[in-house]
């Protein structure tokens, strides 16, 4: 049994190492299609959320 699980696992890694080198490459495809634009990221929105209520923006506020 223990022959088994170790090939079930080295199939189940070389599934997952296939599924992300397809990911990785899908992403790059879409990054190439953006070519202008800019890539946010979690800590870009956090930075532009700070800076909004540090400006006193009404229009994000809560009423």
């Amino acid at each position: 049994m223990n022959s088994e699980s170790s090939r079930a696992e080295r199939e189940r890694q070389a599934r997952l190492r296939a599924a992300l080198r397809e990911n990785l490459k899908r992403r790059k495809s879409q990054a190439k299609g953006r070519s202008g634009r800019a890539i946010v990221t979690p800590e870009d929105d956090a930075a532009a959320l700070s800076a909004g209520e540090n400006e006193g923006d009404a229009s994000h506020r809560e009423r």
